[in-house]
């Protein structure tokens, strides 16, 4: 997640897009059988999740120990969630933009079949700040959405409508990957995503369960899927307008998301709800060194990863 403007001024960014597209083999995939109208979303396995924040943490400890924008580290790091992708017959495109002199990526990844006017996106930065590996922030959300979009492919989901999966470059930038994205769309292709969700942090050690309150069905959505595990939820407000879903928003496409919390602290109401430290961060190492595979709390990280996989079964079929 960017920082506010306060602490340090955006780098402005010329955005000159051009969109590359190398294809994953989706043969294989359009030919599996199809599930029932009614498919309920897999349990997305923490290990698996977790083995994707591993690999993330070993590109950031062999590149300069981060994953940041223009850096070999993101480059190495979008190689990675790509190789997976393509291996599970996904069609991906690379989309190239200009940000701080530097060149970035955004990946968008396309799972055949479904309703082409009828688009429900999920996504997340793939990203770091230079001054760590950005395992919270935000491999969590970039590793979670990667293993939902496996799991697609695992079951041989055919949903109704469209499924397509991103992950944004810059973001810590200015959300320049995404607004590259959102621009890059006449109002005829924006108008056929009925719902982009993001997930930016979801994994934060002293963890909090937010959701973002911009659409409510997609608010409904995840606030149900928490309500029967018996948590309770809060508003998301710290990050509001700080993520990628902002240029969907001001595009005028439905937007929600998850996010467990960055450096505002816990107070003594939250921690009797979800218990952790009252006074302290939501994520101690937000945007530090110290945002490594160590920084992560896996209750968190293994309940919003499965309700992302709640949100894009229920919304899709």
């Amino acid at each position: 997640m960017k920082l506010l403007l306060s602490g340090r001024a955006l780098t402005a960014a010329a955005v000159a897009v051009a969109t590359l597209v190398t294809g994953g083999s989706a043969a294989g995939a359009a030919s599996a059988p199809a599930h029932p109208a009614a498919a309920a979303a897999p349990d997305i396995s923490l290990a698996n999740v977790k083995a994707h924040l591993a690999q993330l943490q070993s590109i950031a400890t062999a590149n300069g120990g981060n994953r940041a924008h223009g850096r070999a580290g993101y480059q190495a790091s979008l190689d990675y969630v790509k190789a997976k992708l393509d291996a599970a017959g996904f069609t991906t495109r690379v989309q190239r933009f200009t940000a701080s002199g530097r060149t970035g990526y955004n990946l968008i990844a396309d799972w055949p079949g479904g309703d082409a006017n009828q688009v429900v996106m999920a996504g997340s930065h793939l990203d770091s700040v230079t001054s760590g590996p950005g395992i919270n922030d935000n491999g969590s959300g970039s590793s979670a959405v990667l293993e939902t979009a496996l799991a697609v492919a695992r079951s041989g989901y055919q949903p109704g409508k469209h499924l397509r999966f991103a992950w944004w470059g810059a973001e810590e930038l200015g959300l320049v990957g995404s607004r590259a994205y959102v621009n890059s769309l006449d109002s005829a292709e924006r108008a056929k995503i009925s719902g982009y969700l993001n997930f930016d942090m979801i994994g934060s050690p002293n963890p909090g369960y937010f959701v973002y309150d911009d659409d409510p069905t997609i608010e409904r959505t995840f606030k149900d899927y928490f309500a029967g595990l018996g948590i309770a939820t809060e508003i998301e407000t710290e990050g509001d307008g700080r993520s990628d879903h902002a240029p969907f928003k001001n595009a005028g496409v439905p937007v929600g998301g998850l996010f467990s919390g960055a450096d505002y602290r816990k107070t003594s109401a939250q921690a009797a709800k979800w218990g952790g430290t009252v006074g302290q961060p939501f994520d101690r190492c937000y945007h530090s060194s110290c945002d490594t595979t160590a920084n992560i709390d896996d209750t968190a990280l293994d309940h919003n990863s499965d309700a992302i996989a709640y949100a894009v079964w229920e919304l899709s079929q």
